[in-house]
């Protein structure tokens, strides 16, 4: 466990220590388009984050290759290799992708090629443990088809849901967080080698997403783009692959006794069909909305529209952070609700507890619809949403018979210089209003203009 945090440090410290400059790269260069009409920002924002990515994933592969416990993942297997070959050649893409807008066909061939090296190279399922079957053993195309299924569902499904900021990486943070407490049980507890590298490319994902996150929150300074969208997909459908299609079930010697018994020891086992499925269920469920939704008005599934589930949000009232955080508490459940119940099959309290705290985040999805207001007396203790609206200002009386429009009634009027001193340095200007995140066209905040001639 040592081994697999320091690792996952190091990556995040390098994607961190990375973004910054990649921010300036994206600038100088120009990678930073227009704003589209399906675009929540609205302020044009740098792209080509996947850059820092893909440099972090490199320094993680590189300290696991030199650490003692995790040497032997590169000596016995050969799925790192096939992993880093494969996230070169979808990173490539993404890159071409955030600064010259290549075609969405282009970009799924490019997916494909990037999976068929995968599979080349050895990290393609080999057979499947089904219940009341057992362990059914798959053709080389068989495997191979379903491995590329696999890949291009898990990273158009992480694409799609790229659409606010720190939402994709948050969300897949939590998935491999997930996964990686799952593996590293089949590694440690079941002593199954050939769960090593999923072990140790869920902790480099979550150093991936860990390490740009701050760059990301909201207000973003940098987006992943597809560069990171895309490898970031990539790197779970491979943990995903590597458990599902590599770890013998028999090895496990868990189908022994009654059939009762060996169902509920052969969970560890069958788990790993959905998995791969529920730690992505909120981006794969907004990836078959999106494709049911645009091939019913008749539009292409690749054209690009405001229909997905956190545009959504979005319309309904939440704000940009509620909205990523319950994004976020949706998928943490699914994921470690799955992963807990793999473990403790038998305890209803793990069914409780799922349903209770799937009714608390509908309670959270429905939070604008029944906005509570705060008294009077507590309402510096809560946010300004939850404050009773403050009552509308007096209308100005019209100005006198004799003084010009623009000038006060008032004998102290701040357009005069004799009385300006007595008024005060912001009486008597007009407010500006702020731009995006706070800032007008021009540079920072500025909150009053020049004195009225």
């Amino acid at each position: 466990m040592r081994d697999y945090l320091l690792t996952l440090c190091v990556t995040a410290a390098v994607t961190y220590l990375l973004t910054g400059p990649v921010r300036k790269f994206a600038i100088a260069t120009g990678a930073m388009p227009e704003i589209r009409a399906r675009d929540v920002h609205r302020e044009p924002t740098p792209r080509l984050g996947g850059i820092a990515m893909f440099f972090g994933l490199c320094a993680g592969l590189l300290v696991a290759d030199h650490l003692q416990n995790l040497n032997s993942v590169f000596e016995l297997s050969n799925e790192p290799r096939a992993l880093l070959s494969g996230a070169a050649l979808i990173w490539l893409i993404g890159v071409l992708d955030d600064k010259f807008e290549i075609d969405a066909l282009i970009k799924l061939g490019g997916q494909m090629i990037a999976a068929g090296v995968m599979v080349m190279q050895g990290l393609t399922i080999l057979w499947l443990p089904i219940p009341g079957v057992g362990t059914v053993s798959l053709t080389q195309w068989q495997g191979t088809l379903l491995t590329v299924a696999l890949v291009l569902v898990t990273i158009n499904a992480v694409n799609f849901v790229d659409g606010l900021d720190g939402l994709a990486a948050g969300m897949v943070c939590i998935a491999s967080a997930a996964f990686f407490l799952y593996a590293y049980r089949m590694w440690f507890g079941y002593g199954v080698e050939a769960a090593a590298p999923a072990t140790l490319f869920a902790s480099v994902l979550m150093g991936m997403c860990l390490g740009f996150l701050p760059h990301n929150m909201h207000p973003a300074r940098i987006f992943m783009g597809d560069s990171g969208s895309m490898l970031i997909g990539l790197v779970l459908a491979a943990s995903a692959i590597s458990v599902t299609g590599q770890v013998d079930p028999d090895a496990l010697k868990l189908f022994e006794g009654g059939t009762r018994q060996a169902t509920h020891a052969a969970l560890p086992v069958f788990i790993p069909l959905l998995l791969p499925l529920t730690i992505i269920a909120i981006p794969v469920a907004d990836l078959l909305l999106a494709i049911v939704r645009r091939t019913w008005k008749g539009e292409s599934p690749f054209a690009a529209d405001r229909g997905h589930l956190h545009h959504r949000l979005l319309e309904i009232g939440h704000s940009h952070s509620r909205a990523v955080l319950i994004m976020y508490f949706w998928s943490a459940l699914i994921a470690f609700g799955v992963v807990l119940y793999s473990v403790h099959s038998a305890s209803m309290w793990i069914v409780f507890a799922i349903v209770v705290l799937s009714f608390v985040g509908l309670v959270l999805l429905l939070l604008p619809r029944f906005t509570p207001r705060a008294p009077r007396w507590a309402e510096s203790f809560v946010p300004p949403r939850y404050r009773r609206r403050p009552r509308p200002a007096a209308p100005v009386p019209a100005p006198a018979p004799g003084i010009p429009a623009g000038r006060a009634a008032d004998p102290a009027d701040p357009a005069d210089p004799a009385d300006a001193a007595a008024v005060g340095p912001e009486e008597g200007r007009i407010p500006v209003p702020a731009g995006i995140n706070g800032a007008t066209a021009i540079g920072s905040r500025s909150r009053f203009t020049a004195a009225r001639k």
